[in-house]
């Protein structure tokens, strides 16, 4: 394969420095794995994942990953060059114990409003100016509540409460505006105050099993008990702020953590304190639509916390949606890193 060229090379030459920027992040319980072991491995896709990665594999400046990526943008795009390459540069390495927890999420598409009206009265906001990174600010009842209102941080108006809230849980969306045009938003910044689960909370209280919740049904509850429904809502006080997305093409995925768009089926959300965000992730999730496909680290989200944690993007629009929301699935989660950092971590063990 021509796209092998000087790649011995460049890898004898990236040994000395690569080894310097290990992750010491990274839990001890770290098992290095042969691509035999992954379920479904051979059956391909890997083309669609190579592309996905080529997106954000520029932002990866380590020693081990420039020249990872500098040879990543000659592979031809067919499945068997594609797999061909990740199994020449990379081993996987399952970080933690299964099983995995996996969960979906989309950009919704919404309706709104530049101006309040009877029938848009629920705000998303730009940050305000004295909000600070790091810092705690207004809880979610107290915006809801009003604290913000009159500053002219008002990005649009929505046409339902719970939509909103939902919003904030994906971090992005497109806004249907009254005079036709689309609005793209996504994630500006948080209060500070930790993400509390709606979910757990309705279970705690009796009203559903752990088995029942989901984003529908919570949807649904809300929407039926509306007084109740914004009590519970503000179970959670992290609120999250907006930014407007003019340039971002119709066509394109969200904005993810590493500033470019994600891709459905392709894009997870991780926690990055155990899985590198840019880096590729073996996907084996079971449940009722089970899936094994190599996807990539390109999202981080506050609720997805741990090394067997990840958040599938799913896409946009509502078949995306409810796609995402009914996913709770068990699985495993493996970690496909540079040959070098994999063994590196089985000398650290």
């Amino acid at each position: 394969m021509a796209w092998h060229s000087g790649l011995a090379r460049s890898l004898v030459r990236s040994l000395a420095l690569a080894l310097a920027t290990l992750m010491s992040m990274l839990p001890a319980s770290a098992q290095v794995l042969d691509f035999e072991a992954l379920e479904g491995w051979a059956e391909g896709g890997q083309a669609e994942a190579l592309a996905a990665f080529l997106v954000t594999c520029d932002r990866l400046d380590a020693p081990d990953w420039r020249p990872i990526c500098a040879l990543a943008a000659d592979v031809p795009q067919d499945d068997a060059s594609a797999r061909a390459f990740f199994e020449l540069l990379f081993r996987p390495v399952m970080v933690g114990e299964p099983p995995a927890l996996f969960t979906g999420y989309y950009e919704p598409e919404l309706d709104g409003s530049p101006v309040r009206t009877p029938r848009f009265a629920w705000p998303i906001y730009a940050p305000p100016p004295e909000l600070q990174s790091g810092g705690v600010y207004l809880s979610r009842a107290s915006i809801e509540g009003g604290a913000l209102r009159g500053r002219g941080l008002e990005i649009a108006w929505l046409d339902d409460p719970v939509e909103v809230f939902f919003l904030h849980i994906q971090g992005s969306g497109r806004i249907r505006m009254t005079d036709g045009s689309v609005l793209r938003v996504g994630y500006a910044a948080k209060n500070g105050h930790p993400y509390r689960s709606v979910g757990k909370e309705l279970v705690r209280r009796g009203i559903f099993t752990i088995h029942e919740v989901s984003a529908q049904v919570i949807a649904s509850w809300v929407r039926r008990n509306p007084a109740s429904g914004a009590e519970i809502l503000n179970h959670n006080p992290s609120y999250v702020f907006f930014r407007r997305l003019p340039d971002l093409p119709a066509d394109k995925g969200p904005l993810g953590a590493m500033g470019r768009s994600i891709t459905p089926l392709r894009s997870v959300a991780i926690d990055p304190a155990h899985t590198p965000l840019g880096a590729p992730v073996w996907i084996e999730k079971d449940g009722n639509v089970p899936l094994r496909r190599l996807m990539v680290a390109q999202d981080t989200g506050g609720a997805i916390k741990g090394p067997q944690r990840a958040d599938i993007f799913y896409g946009s629009g509502a078949a995306a949606g409810e796609a995402a929301g009914t996913v709770k699935d068990g699985g495993r989660m493996v970690l496909l890193l540079p040959i070098d950092r994999a063994y590196a971590m089985l000398t650290e063990d």
